[in-house]
């Protein structure tokens, strides 16, 4: 396993850098830039701040930091302009850089944050959760939320760095990092058998000798989709197929107030029920299923909605999300564990039978 991984994408390739404990690491790469002359911004949240105050202190140095309220409602127009007027107040220039340290909200937010501030200032992700380790903190997609749907409004911004340091999950509460889990089972389930199999004989903990080596793989399959369709432009498969579950899971989240339902869990019951659509449209038999939520359920992550939500207001979501195209939605589907394609003539009396299944009334 190497400490380095490379996202190769010509003029916007990027390091990712993995470690323990990148403290020390990451302490010099702000301080060279601030000695090459260029602003530093920190954007966090209030929990993360609190709960690695000590590794902030050590690689912040003198750089301005920003919290951020916790939480997906976070993800707001308020809080980018605030952002903004924050990047302003510090002077920030062309030259400056904005460093993320949170999980996948921050990331976005202050991804987006760079990506349009002086029409795009260079940027460096810290993930500090699972899910935006394997996932959101790798290829260049930043936005935020607005009250018709999830993440419809951002922008492709690439990082220059990502670094990668697990003893950050130490921290982590089991919710949060069993949240993570649902995108490392959905690399698993789109493009890795072995990892599923792996996931399924035995559950990932925060404790397991393996974590380091199933972020690292996670990462390593993002960045190889990445590289092959970095703005989601290919007709079919490409990287659409990483919306796995997404398109269930962001409806629930829309429906039920970006509060009740962490992303990680919302993207659980997704892929529960894109596995059970695949059965509807006749791609995989019911043992596939049974697998699938037990290993869901294996890792913490729920596999029905917690209180029925109107299967109405879940279509009604479904039909503004951000991968409807010429009118329609666009599903990934299981053609086998480890084997997925895109969908987009499924019937809405369809999808409404797959609601109910997974709880929705």
């Amino acid at each position: 396993m190497s400490d380095i991984l490379d996202v190769s994408l010509g003029s916007r390739s990027y390091p990712i850098q993995f470690g323990a404990d990148l403290t020390t690491k990451l302490a010099s790469r702000v301080s060279e830039l601030r000695e090459a002359g260029r602003k530093v911004v920190i954007i966090t949240d209030e929990s993360v701040a609190a709960a690695q105050a000590e590794s902030l202190a050590k690689f912040a140095g003198t750089a301005a930091i920003c919290p951020v309220p916790a939480g997906e409602t976070a993800k707001s127009t308020q809080r980018l302009a605030m952002i903004w007027d924050f990047l302003a107040a510090q002077k920030m220039d062309r030259g400056g850089v904005v460093l993320a340290f949170g999980g996948g909200v921050v990331g976005d937010l202050a991804g987006f944050a760079a990506a349009s501030y002086l029409r795009g200032v260079d940027f460096i992700q810290v993930p500090t959760t699972l899910l935006a380790m394997v996932d959101s903190s790798v290829g260049g997609k930043t936005g935020i939320n607005l009250g018709a749907g999830k993440n419809l409004v951002g922008a492709f911004h690439q990082p220059q760095e990502v670094f990668v340091a697990t003893d950050l999950l130490k921290t982590l509460p089991a919710r949060e990092f069993a949240a993570g889990m649902a995108e490392v089972i959905k690399y698993g389930l789109l493009g890795d058998a072995e990892l599923f199999e792996q996931l399924e004989s035995e559950p990932l903990a925060v404790d397991s000798a393996n974590l380091a080596e199933v972020v690292n793989r996670c990462c390593a399959a993002k960045a190889r989709i990445v590289e092959a369709d970095e703005f989601e432009t290919a007709v079919s498969g490409g990287r659409a197929l990483l919306n796995l579950g997404h398109t269930f899971g962001h409806a629930i989240e829309k429906v039920a107030g970006y509060s009740i339902y962490l992303h990680g869990e919302a993207v659980a019951i997704g892929l529960a029920a894109a596995a059970r659509l695949s059965v509807a449209l006749n791609l995989i038999d019911q043992a596939v299923v049974e697998r699938v939520e037990k290993t869901l359920a294996a890792h913490d992550l729920p596999i029905r909605l917690r209180e029925p939500i109107a299967a109405d207001a879940l279509l009604t979501a479904m039909a503004s999300d951000k991968k409807v195209r010429a009118g329609k939605l666009r599903f990934v589907v299981m053609e086998a564990i480890g084997q997925t394609a895109t969908k987009d003539d499924v019937e809405s009396a369809m999808v409404a039978g797959i609601w109910r299944e997974v709880g929705a009334d």
